[in-house]
């Protein structure tokens, strides 16, 4: 009995032994095994490896409100408004991969704002198409939101493609909050380039660029007849270069006795500008000369009379009335100079620029009006007009007369501690046009008019502001508090002086008759601003 006892408990054991032994092959679900963010200490800091690849990401982004006051001279229209206020937020997207043929690098900015007054809502934008404006009574003119695809652009081999910055710039307002010094600042546009590292800090740059965000417009005129007004203005003047009715964009040629072609004026899209850069960063700072190759062209005529096939021999026009193409150009010099000795963070900006047909590479227009605007005054309600165009198109000839425009610019960081520093910055632009241009201009309204050739519309039209060289004066100061890292709390302010280069012009802003050679605005930006 006892044997038979024994032999039972033994084979009980076997059977769990065999019956564990069985268990344990089955297959068992387990969980997926969880693969936490790993820092990324290849690029700098804040970036970390996407999960599952060998990619490291870098976000960051930016909050800024403005408060801005700028006094207006009438109280017509958006004149009379004299705050404007910017919420905007900046998201950015940094992404990095290590290859055999070095980084490849995605990078991604976006900017929206919501932007109201006169000053801070800008009709430049809205040209552009990056911003839309409110449309209510007390709003239109006054409110606008701003959305802007930055940068957009893709880094690999010595490549460079997409949406990113103008390699022509150099200074482009580093130190400013208004951004109102001349000077280029072309911080968006569509570009293709290539950039050979040289040694000892030397880069060398070939750069294809969009010229849609380079353009201002052709002047040509609208009307045959018609007569200069004392305030400056052309009375039946057609050619009013609305955006939004491009087929009034016409300018009449004359092409022989009696006969006259229309040409549309607006430039079409043709061929890139041509960008060469050559940069040296060492210690004690940086250096870049940069030039530009600019393509202005104007479109065939929208109409003509009998004749113009014939009667435009000789004067440098196609048999449909279309101007010749011209080239414009750019050059610039630029210096950086860290100065350490004076206070850790100190630097200093010299930069100057000349340009035929290429003003926005020049930014004499930054303040008054950076971007595709036939004319504008650097304040609501200003006493006169500035007129901004990179070519005339001459109704004599049928050729495009090219402005000519410079800048200069300076501009001094300094560190009063960790946590206060200033800047103190300067700059003076000028253009001029080709007196061939006005005065063909002239005789096309007087001469040629069959009405309005008299010595009053010829005074009014000397004196007009249309196509006068003028010239303006930035100057300004700011003092920003950084009580934590990355956040900056500041205010800056900016003197504005415009001038004609020769001779009078009526003030506007007056009700009688009154003539002036300069204009004077002030502008005031308060700002607090956080990145991370």
């Amino acid at each position: 009995m006892q044997n038979l006892k024994t032999i039972l408990l033994y084979s009980s054991a076997l059977l769990a032994i065999g019956g564990g032994a069985h268990a344990a092959d089955l297959p068992v679900k387990k969980a997926v095994p969880v693969e936490y963010v790993r820092v990324c200490t290849a690029y700098g800091a804040g970036f970390f490896y996407i999960p599952g690849s060998d990619t490291c990401i870098r976000l960051s982004g930016r909050a800024r409100y403005d408060y801005l006051y700028q006094a207006s001279k009438v109280r017509t229209g958006s004149g009379g408004d004299v705050s404007g206020y910017v919420g905007l937020l900046r998201l950015n997207l940094d992404a990095r991969t290590q290859t055999d043929y070095g980084t490849l690098r995605a990078f991604l900015r976006l900017d929206v704002a919501s932007r109201s007054g006169p000053f801070v809502t800008s009709a430049s934008r809205q040209r552009e198409g990056q911003a839309f404006p409110g449309l209510g009574a007390d709003a239109f003119g006054r409110t606008q939101d701003f959305v802007n695809a930055d940068k957009a652009f893709i880094q690999f081999a010595g490549l460079t493609a997409g949406r990113a910055s103008s390699f022509f710039d150099f200074y482009a307002h580093d130190f400013e909050l208004i951004g109102g010094t001349a000077g280029s600042d072309n911080y968006s546009t569509n570009l293709l380039a290539y950039s050979a590292v040289l040694g000892n800090g030397i880069t060398l740059t070939a750069s294809m660029e969009d010229p849609t965000f380079r353009r201002f417009p052709i002047f040509g005129t609208g009307a045959a007849a018609g007569a200069f007004t004392a305030a400056g203005g052309f009375a039946g003047y057609s050619n009013a270069f609305n955006p939004f009715t491009p087929s009034t964009f016409l300018a009449p040629i004359i092409v022989g006795p009696g006969t006259v072609a229309f040409v549309d004026v607006t430039q079409k899209s043709r061929l890139p500008d041509f960008v060469g850069v050559a940069r040296i960063d060492q210690p004690w700072g940086s250096a870049q000369l940069s030039a530009a190759v600019h393509e202005i062209n104007a479109g065939d005529a929208a109409s003509t009379v009998a004749g113009v096939a014939t009667a435009t021999a000789g004067l440098g026009i196609a048999p449909t009335g279309r101007a010749s193409s011209d080239y414009g150009f750019a050059v610039q010099g630029a210096v950086k100079v860290n100065l350490p000795f004076i206070a850790p963070g100190d630097t200093f900006y010299l930069q100057g620029a000349y340009g035929q047909g290429a003003m926005s590479y020049t930014g004499i227009s930054n303040y008054t009006a950076p971007y595709d605007a036939l004319a504008a005054a650097p304040v609501s309600g200003g006493s006169f007009l500035q007129y901004y165009s990179d070519a005339v198109l001459n109704p004599s000839t049928g050729k495009l007369e090219l402005s000519t425009s410079f800048s200069t610019v300076a501009s001094l960081l300094h560190y009063w501690s960790p946590t206060w520093r200033s800047a103190v910055f300067g700059s003076y632009a000028q253009i001029d046009y080709n007196t061939r241009g006005r005065n063909a201009l002239g005789a096309l309204g007087f001469g040629f008019a069959p009405s309005g050739a008299n010595a009053a519309n010829a005074l009014a039209f000397a004196t007009s502001p249309v196509l006068r060289g003028n010239n303006q004066i930035v100057t300004g100061a700011s003092l920003i508090w950084t009580p934590v890292k990355d956040l900056d709390i500041g205010v800056e302010g900016e003197y504005i002086r415009t001038a004609l280069n020769s001779g009078v012009t009526p003030d506007i802003s007056k009700s009688s008759l009154r003539y002036i050679s300069s204009q004077d605005a002030a502008q005031v930006r308060f700002r607090i601003q956080r990145d991370f």
